[in-house]
């Protein structure tokens, strides 16, 4: 296999971009020569720069200093642990198509993905090394880190060794995973006779610098470089969303500035604020505007006129009633086994309660939605997947599978622990916006598994403590847009057309999101858009709201 490493002057390909080690170059000039060669939609990183000034100096319109704080782990100070991962296990690449599923993770986490062929043809390298977490019944991918051996990159290299984008999937039940990997990492280089590992952290992750410090890790004081390109820029202006806004309505008032549409913060913490250009204003809060009418808004708040609507349209909806005559809801529930209650008007997953079956639970579950609302529904439950699908203008922009929360056991914590550390990390990974919520529905659903919330879960045993798979409630969401049936995305065209609503997330229960039967269960006039990256829902609202400024495709461009 030919040398991944080039020279003069040590710089390694790891798939994302390469890794240059600056004090191995003769001169600054070297240093940034080699940086401005980086090839189109990678990342480059000059790292341990010995005169950080003078290579800026070089190019200063084209370089900047990376904003990251460097950590180092001397082998001698690591104590190792006797505990072996739960849910999951930690291992090299075995197949290509795992390589998929950690770019699908990339995406997500707004890093940048891997050359597939050029990874899995160099997977055999000791330069470079990926490991993978994975679930061993579905392979399904959870996490992955890549180390580099410094040693083997040239010539006169230390004994080092460094952790490159560690990234852990955001809907991830499995606790431990990021930690996993780091010790992994650690153990794989020790064990070939390193001294010490490096790690570059952006110096906002206080998350990750505290997991660092934990494993005793130690600040140093190095500097990189990197090239200013269109993937680096928020490193290099800064986050232009102002101060306070929830990532849906960040998502849309960085998509505008980037397009040069002015923004007016009105009332961050409501998510409220006005985008001008040319003449042009729209009132926003978050994916609710101006554009979509009051009228659109009611149908879509009102779970019962929205189902008549769609019903109208021969759109499939579940049976549906009133509550509050306590015969006809018990015969509604005999008639259909299983039902779901749910305020008629609310959101965020709020007040719900899926697969009531009992006479009791029924009573109990009109009650808790009324907590949320003096008119109460309840609908035919039906089983198969939970698909929101994302219309705007007329268009399917993206389509995610919603799942409820799990929780895994460990063999020594609760029910209730388990679900306390659950929601600590689906709140970290949505800026707060997700949490589990330890009420009555949480209870009922582990009860229904045979279980009380101060009972130890068996390791490795898994259960559903929710059976709303809304965000907002625990919930994690899965991307499927390349996977939906034609018949699903034109039935969800058609809702929104019938409901005359310009944006607009649908809930619907699916068989499979590859077939073709469905219901509707409702629609939503404020879906959270963040919630679907990499698919590119902001860009086609705000191509919405101000179709003047989309940048014509390159066909059009104007010729010379």
């Amino acid at each position: 296999m030919k040398k991944l490493v080039q020279q003069p002057g040590v710089t390694l390909q790891c798939g994302w971009g390469r890794l240059i080690f600056a004090d191995t170059f003769p001169s600054p000039e070297s240093v940034a020569e080699s940086v401005l060669a980086e090839n189109e939609h990678q990342r480059d990183i000059a790292i341990y720069l010995l005169d950080p000034h003078l290579v800026l100096n070089c190019a200063p319109q084209q370089l900047f200093l990376d904003p990251s704080n460097t950590y180092r782990l001397n082998f001698s100070d690591y104590e190792a642990r006797d505990q072996s991962p739960i849910g999951f296990e930690v291992r090299t690449l075995r197949h290509k198509e795992e390589l998929d599923e950690i770019n699908r993770i990339y995406k997500k986490l707004k890093m940048v993905p891997v050359d597939i062929d050029y990874v899995w043809a160099n997977r055999a390298a000791e330069e470079f090394t990926y490991f993978v977490a994975v679930q061993p019944e579905t392979r399904q991918v959870l996490g992955v880190t890549m180390g580099v051996d410094h040693h083997l990159c040239g010539e006169h290299m230390p004994k080092r060794c460094s952790l490159w984008a560690l990234a852990v999937d955001p809907q991830a039940e499995a606790p431990g995973i990021g930690q996993a990997l780091v010790r992994h990492l650690i153990l794989h280089y020790r064990e070939k006779g390193r001294e010490e590992m490096d790690i570059s952290v952006m110096h906002d992750n206080e998350h990750a610098a505290r997991l660092y410090e934990k494993l005793n890790y130690k600040r140093i004081y190095v500097f990189a470089a990197k090239r200013r390109n269109r993937i680096n820029e928020k490193l290099f202006v800064g986050t232009p969303a102002p101060d306070g806004y929830n990532p849906y309505a960040s998502i849309i008032i960085n998509e505008a500035l980037r397009r040069g549409i002015s923004v007016d913060p009105l009332d961050p913490q409501r998510g409220h604020f006005r985008l001008s250009l040319g003449g042009r204003s729209v009132l926003c809060w978050e994916s609710l505007s101006a554009m979509t009418s009051a009228l659109a808004v009611v149908r879509t708040s009102d779970k019962q006129l929205t189902r008549e609507l769609l019903n109208e349209a021969k759109l499939s909806t579940p049976d549906q009633m009133v509550a509050g005559d306590r015969p006809r809801e018990i015969q509604f529930l005999n008639r259909h086994k299983s039902v779901v209650v749910k305020p008629l008007h609310g959101e965020q997953g709020q007040g719900i309660s899926v697969d009531v079956r009992s006479e009791e639970g029924l009573k109990r579950a009109v009650k808790h939605a009324q907590k949320f609302g003096d008119v109460v529904l309840i609908e035919q439950y039906v089983e198969g997947e939970d698909l929101r699908v994302i219309v705007i203008n007329n268009e399917v922009v993206a389509a995610a599978v919603r799942r409820p929360p799990i929780v895994i056991g460990t063999g020594e914590h609760t029910i209730e622990d388990l679900i306390q550390r659950l929601s600590r990390r689906r709140a970290a990974a949505t800026s707060g916006e997700s949490n589990i919520p330890m009420d009555e529905e949480t209870e009922r659903c582990v009860k229904m598994h045979g279980y009380k919330m101060d009972d130890v879960l068996e390791k490795g045993v898994s259960v559903a403590v929710r059976k709303t798979a809304n965000l907002h409630t625990g919930g994690t969401i899965h991307d499927v847009t390349d996977e939906l049936h034609p018949e699903l995305a034109e039935a969800s065209i058609k809702a929104a057309r019938t409901l005359e609503i310009p944006v607009v997330g649908l809930d619907l229960i699916v068989e499979a999101v590859d077939k073709p039967r469905y219901v509707v269960i409702e629609a939503n006039e404020r879906p959270g858009l963040a919630n679907h990256e990499p698919q590119p829902t902001a860009q086609r609202f705000v191509d919405f709201l101000f179709p003047q400024s989309v940048a014509p495709a390159p066909e059009e461009l104007p010729r010379d």
